[in-house]
């Protein structure tokens, strides 16, 4: 019998992928930003063999949330349920399934169930989570449908890299400097206007205008999760035309001689764009190291500002 006020809601979709191979990408939380539309950032709290603790930062009805979460791997009948330890208003409770079953060897069906109570029982915080599980949930799955049907093909589009500048400072001081983004208009020359909001501790949108080398200037916006002093993990939602993911982190090591501040990337190519952007003649070869070049020197200059800045209060 179902609890009062308790709602119950299942959404399916078929895939063309072994059933084995779907369950591992769901079961593994690292890549979820990279599967996952809404999904900002994944970390582990705690972990075993069976169990996990995760911390979710992802977007519900475009409002950005956080919340920690309870799983239980069960890769025999693959199956994985979850369940949120606290809730984020106006969700005042949530649960749920996700359900691999194999149609044939190379087809499978992917069930979600979800279940949820809303804060105080109200009509109005229902109807939003209605909306924004069903959202979510449609988005999610549609997203692994693609990025489990497609990994083959795109095993070429996705890269990652990463540049890293030693720094004769505190981790503290470099952190701050990438954290306090809203100055980066008084600080990096390639930047021209920003806008940084912080309604949760942690938790920033960031929106800003970058000036390429040919003068144009292009507006991105991210969703950052911070990390004091060590890491800033982000996700880029409005993406420039080459792109058609981008996530990545700041890291901040402390060493002997310092710091060690760390910029990686990781970057799926958008191939519909490659001829509009670069020409006619270009390949995916030469869209690749255009983007690395474009995101390494953006990093790397932030990085080098960032370093005088640290140097100078050390």
């Amino acid at each position: 019998m179902t609890q009062s006020g308790l709602r119950e809601v299942e959404h399916e979709i078929a895939i063309s992928a072994p059933a084995a191979a779907v369950y591992r990408l769901i079961a593994d939380v690292e890549n979820w930003p990279r599967i996952f539309p809404p999904t900002i950032h994944v970390d582990h709290v705690e972990k075993d063999e069976r169990t996990e603790r995760i911390r979710i930062w992802a977007t519900a009805n475009g409002e950005p949330k956080n919340w920690t979460s309870r799983r239980t791997l069960d890769p025999e009948n693959l199956r994985i349920t979850f369940r949120q330890e606290v809730s984020t208003p106006p969700v005042a409770a949530m649960g749920g399934t996700w359900i691999v079953e194999a149609l044939s060897d190379t087809e499978s069906r992917v069930r979600l169930l979800h279940d949820y109570r809303a804060v105080d029982e109200d009509p109005a915080n229902m109807k939003w989570i209605d909306e924004a599980v069903d959202r979510n949930s449609r988005s999610e799955l549609a997203a692994l449908k693609k990025n489990v049907e497609l990994a083959h093909a795109t095993e070429d589009l996705t890269f990652s890299f990463e540049d890293t500048v030693q720094i004769g400072g505190s981790a503290k001081d470099v952190y701050d400097f990438v954290n306090e983004a809203h100055l980066w208009s008084e600080r990096l020359p390639h930047v021209a206007t920003v806008r940084l909001q912080e309604d949760t501790p942690g938790l920033q949108e960031l929106e800003m205008d970058t000036r390429a080398k040919d003068g144009s200037v292009h507006t991105t916006r991210s969703y950052r999760v911070t990390f004091p002093h060590h890491k800033i993990a982000y996700k880029q939602v409005t993406l420039p035309a080459l792109m058609t993911l981008h996530t990545g982190y700041w890291t901040f090591a402390e060493n002997e001689h310092g710091v060690a501040a760390s910029s990686q990337h990781t970057v799926t190519l958008n191939t519909d764009n490659i001829a509009r952007v670069l020409g006619p003649e270009a390949t995916v070869a030469d869209a690749r190291e255009y983007v690395r070049t474009a995101l390494s020197t953006n990093s790397r200059a932030t990085l080098n500002h960032a370093k005088s800045h640290a140097e100078a209060r050390a």
